[in-house]
């Protein structure tokens, strides 16, 4: 239950600063940007229709399209977010026009409005939701094509992108491509992070040692496969572990004590599952 709260507070937390980068940053000095919000500008610009309404209209109607084709499990995850970030769209707009505007400056704004959009985003899909509108149609065509949704979900962006040059200077175009760059760099970053790790692969004819020495000192698994040497043709084992980065230099000073001649592989790692990381350790 606590677990239930808690990804509900993220996922509120991350469609507030979606909607607030927008009402504060993109509007008020015309910015471009992809996604259901880009195409909202848009329609607003021939018809006059408010942004949050086309919105609101757009994430229901994405949001039964999910539903029928994906499933009752996805539509779920993206129930709170079809009707919680266009309320808090329209409220960051009233908002907005009452206190003015913060920077007129469009650099500003768009490296603002980048950096709150891929942290909105980020926490988003890390409590396991998704922010519904846009991103719907990539995983309906996924799933009656096979076509990757990572390539049409920057497809649409491209798309919708196009759609407002037509309404837009250049000068706003560039900038729309550097909101877009920077959320998605944002995104990505936000999903692993204080998931990096390091892989490190030692070779040393003190295996044994170094071994001991890891689970005794560090408190790390290690797993030990055997090798052969390519020219020596010696057979021996190598050592594989997987450590924090703040680990990496003492367990590399560690292994150059022992054994000086030992060969040092050292690998980013981006994500781990498992014992002693997202499950407790277990010691027998």
């Amino acid at each position: 239950m606590k677990k239930k709260v808690y990804n509900l507070g993220i996922i509120l937390l991350g469609n507030l600063l979606y909607s607030l980068a927008v009402a504060f940053f993109i509007l008020p000095v015309g910015l471009i940007t992809g996604g259901t919000t880009g195409i909202a500008i848009f329609v607003q610009h021939y018809t006059g229709l408010a942004i949050s309404t086309f919105v609101t209209v757009f994430n229901i109607a994405m949001f039964v399209l999910g539903a029928v084709v994906l499933g009752k499990k996805f539509a779920m995850t993206t129930l709170v977010s079809t009707f919680v970030y266009p309320l808090f769209l329209k409220v960051g707009e009233i908002v907005s026009e009452r206190v003015g505007v913060l920077t007129t400056d469009p650099m500003l704004c768009t490296v603002f409005a980048g950096l709150l959009i891929g942290v909105g985003i980020g926490l988003v899909i890390q409590a396991g939701a998704s922010t519904g509108g846009m991103d719907i149609p990539p995983l309906v065509i996924n799933k009656k094509t096979g076509l990757p949704v990572a390539g049409m979900l920057y497809g649409f962006d491209v798309l919708i992108l196009l759609l407002q040059m037509s309404i837009s200077d250049r000068q706003q175009v560039l900038y729309g491509i550097l909101l877009v760059c920077i959320y998605s760099y944002t995104l990505e970053k936000l999903l692993v992070a204080g998931k990096s790790k390091v892989q490190i692969k030692i070779i040393s004819e003190k295996y044994q040692e170094i071994n001991h020495r890891i689970a005794k000192d560090f408190d790390r698994g290690t797993t030990l496969y055997e090798i052969e040497g390519g020219y020596t043709r010696k057979e021996m084992y190598a050592i594989l572990t997987v450590v924090n980065q703040r680990e990496l230099f003492a367990i590399n000073e560690m292994v150059q004590e022992v054994d000086p001649d030992a060969f040092i592989v050292i690998g980013q790692v981006k994500e781990v599952r498992g014992r002693g990381f997202t499950k407790g350790k277990k010691y027998e």
